[in-house]
């Protein structure tokens, strides 16, 4: 039974689904004001994650990821830049979806933009609904969410009202009723993208386009919200608020939050220039090496990126990569009854580690054994035959995980290039030069090849 963090209720969970088979999923997509770093990709990828072992565990997912299109930041962006601020937003959005896709994230369900006809009357129709039921108020064409008057606001950050308004003051010239209360609608400035409405043109508030979004493509009432842990006050519990206030039903049953990938042991961010840009690492690897980085760890914790961190990802890469090696042995010379209960006891290993909340450092851990089977099995003179269904099973289990492994099967120009320097060293042994042999399997070993010589001849494997 698949057990997942709530962070409403700060616990583990079992889940359950509103609607059987089926999951309503929704995940805060980026504000498109600049290019993304390597900190949006790892919250993708952990939600890419959740959702590819949700379908594998049989579930039909239809997951939401929207873009928003409109903010205070696009606007400040565009004219800095003298550009169209829609613009400037629609070229973002077309960079970040080709980065998910160099990253192998499946594509989402739907991509509502808060700009789009369709979020927009959902918009209108939110905050007329909430004026009237006495949830919002507006002012000078402002609209703004009365918070004291939803009675359980904090529920999800767990911050009391009262301590949140403690030492605030209205400043001079404040219009809200209220210090803690939050705009659903910006009157416009001059120039500025606007709509027309009943209390004056404007635009959405931030919190409203989510909640718009995620009722008009999911309904009342989902199964998972994500994000980034940062976003969990003041953005999801005004989400929480406005939705249930207006609504009258529960929003959302589990809440899931990804850490902060790290740089410099501080979160990266657009706004400080803390960042590595997603073009950038994929400029320098590929793409399975991020998300290996994310594999290895907590979803839930932060991610430091580093030198080290990185370098661990490409060796964890290489050894799952060296299973799918093929076999030099024509006819069975090994009895591979080891190997097939070690095959059968990884799926379900995998299965009970992922249950227990997306745990993928310990699914890696039981793949990585299973890798170490198999080398074992072909060392010993395992045929083809015989290493299938292992191989079959790592290859299944790693899909899973979203890892594309391109060098399978030894097609990858790596494979190709050390076996061509097995075959010289191969040579160079035949011809006794013993000091150029010790010499080329040094080199391999510094790059992570295993050289193993034998009776039939020279192995290898990644470590």
């Amino acid at each position: 039974m698949l057990r997942l963090y709530n962070t409403q209720t700060r616990k583990k969970e079992e889940f359950q689904t509103l609607e059987e088979g089926k999951v309503r999923m929704y995940v805060c997509g980026p504000t498109v004001y600049d290019n993304a770093h390597v900190g949006h990709a790892m919250s993708a990828l952990v939600f890419d994650i959740v959702r590819r072992y949700l379908q594998y565990s049989g579930y039909d997912v239809n997951f939401v990821m929207n873009f928003t299109d409109v903010d205070d930041k696009i606007i400040d962006r565009a004219s800095t830049k003298g550009v169209d601020p829609f613009e400037l937003a629609e070229g973002y959005i077309k960079e970040y979806k080709d980065h998910l896709d160099d990253l192998n994230i499946l594509p989402a369900t739907v991509n509502p933009r808060a700009t789009e006809p369709k979020t927009m009357k959902q918009i209108l129709a939110m905050i007329e609904g909430l004026i009237e039921k006495g949830y919002a108020y507006t002012v000078n064409g402002d609209a703004y969410f009365r918070v004291h008057k939803d009675d359980d606001y904090g529920k999800l950050s767990g911050r009391k009202l009262e301590d949140m308004q403690a030492g605030a003051r209205i400043a001079v010239g404040d219009i809200k009723e209220n210090p803690s209360d939050f705009a659903i609608w910006k009157n416009a400035k001059e120039g500025e993208p606007a709509w027309e409405t009943p209390w004056g043109n404007g635009r959405p508030g931030w919190h409203i386009e989510c909640s718009a979004m995620c009722l008009h493509e999911l309904g009342e009432s989902i199964d998972i919200h994500g994000g980034g842990n940062d976003l969990i006050f003041p953005h999801h519990e005004n989400e929480i608020a406005q939705s249930e206030s207006f609504t009258e039903k529960p929003f959302v049953r589990y809440w899931m939050h990804n850490g902060m990938m790290q740089l410099d042991g501080e979160a990266m961010s657009k706004s400080t220039g803390n960042l590595v840009t997603i073009e950038d690492f994929l400029a320098d690897h590929e793409s399975d090496v991020m998300r290996m980085l994310v594999l290895n760890g907590n979803y839930r914790g932060p991610l430091a990126y580093t030198d080290e961190s990185i370098t661990s990802a490409e060796n964890g890469l290489k050894r799952l990569k060296s299973g799918f090696r093929p076999a030099t042995a024509k006819a069975a010379g090994t009895d591979t009854e080891t190997l097939t209960a070690k095959t059968t006891a990884t799926r379900d290993a995998f299965t009970q580690t992922m249950d227990d909340d997306i745990n993928t450092a310990g699914a890696l851990g039981h793949i990585f054994e299973l890798v170490r089977s198999i080398n074992s099995a072909r060392d010993a003179g395992a045929n083809a035959e015989q290493l299938r269904d292992a191989q079959e099973t790592l290859r299944e289990l790693t899909g899973v995980l979203g890892l594309e492994l391109s060098d399978k099967e030894g097609s990858g120009g790596a494979d190709k290039f050390i076996g061509l320097l097995i075959d010289v060293r191969t040579e160079v042994r035949a011809q006794k030069l013993w000091a150029l042999s010790d010499q080329i399997r040094d080199k391999l070993n510094e790059l992570g090849v295993n050289i193993e010589d034998g009776k039939e001849g020279t192995s290898w494997r990644w470590e």
